[in-house]
């Protein structure tokens, strides 16, 4: 995983460096050494991953993450800043960065971000083999397909109860799911949820409601877990893959009361997730 760094300060750039390094997290292909950015310069070294400081004199994060979107970079950016601003921060998730990293930088944080940043880029090229799965799938006998077809319920059951969801309604409804998307050989990037809960049940709504329910309960079990040991296997298997890791973030400090609401849930996020990792094994 090539890492490209962006950041006006020397001495925060050889700590990334020595982090990425020492915990094997990819390869530095290169970084701006505390010079104005060069956005030609940066494509040069093809990097999956870029670090980004927000405030620089000349040029600020925000910025340069647009130039690289409007230049077709599909590199993930994260965020490196002391900003704390709702607005701010909401201005760079639009020019398209996926995560940030808090000032002063965190060696745990730093670690964790950036593995589930990766995570999330191995995802996404799994995501877009799934559509070839399905289609071998349909050239197995129906013996072997069924035997899989089980053995698949019984991961998404799994992975379910890792989260402690398995007492939630919504679990039913999230197992019913994804058995009709294998079945069916589709992906939720061909069938909106609004089209699946109608071809569900007779009140799409309250099937909704019982799956953000669900979804929810198995975020804020995680966010405890994280809470209790941030490397905890469990947390650092699934923060990143079924959630936004900076929606679990936020649950984590609506649990310790640093903020007024929890994180907020995605479910097509979680789908996509979960079928990945059934698919993983």
């Amino acid at each position: 995983m090539n890492i490209y760094i962006v950041e006006d300060d020397q001495t925060v750039i050889d700590i990334l460096e020595d982090i990425i390094e020492e915990y094997h997290l990819g390869e530095i292909c290169g970084d701006s050494g505390g010079k104005v950015p060069d956005e030609q310069e940066i494509l040069s070294h093809n990097p999956d991953l870029i670090l980004v400081d927000f405030l620089m004199p000349e040029k600020d994060g925000i910025e340069i993450v647009q130039n690289l979107r409007e230049m077709n970079c599909h590199a993930k950016c994260i965020m490196i800043s002391q900003v704390s601003d709702k607005k701010l921060i909401g201005k760079a998730y639009h020019a398209g960065i996926d995560f940030f990293i808090s000032k002063p930088i965190n060696v745990i944080e730093v670690k964790t971000v950036i593995g589930n940043t990766i995570n999330q880029i191995e995802n996404e090229k799994t995501l877009s083999n799934i559509r070839n799965i399905f289609q071998k799938d349909t050239a197995l006998s129906p013996a072997r397909k069924e035997e899989k077809d089980n053995f698949s319920m019984r991961r998404y059951q799994y992975i379910l109860n890792q989260l402690g969801m398995s007492g939630e309604r919504g679990s039913e409804d999230i197992l019913k799911m994804c058995q009709y998307l294998r079945e069916n050989h589709v992906s939720l990037s061909q069938i909106s949820l609004g089209q699946l809960f109608k071809t569900l049940t007779r009140t799409p709504q309250n099937m909704e409601q019982r799956v953000r329910r669900a979804i929810a309960a198995g975020m804020c079990n995680l966010a405890h877990l994280g809470i209790e040991d941030f490397m905890n296997e469990t947390f650092e298997r699934y923060s990143g893959s079924l959630f936004p890791f900076e929606e679990i973030r936020a649950e984590m400090d609506f649990i310790r009361g640093k903020r007024e609401r929890g994180g907020k849930i995605n479910i097509k996020k979680f789908i996509d997730g979960l079928m990945i990792l059934t698919e993983q094994g």
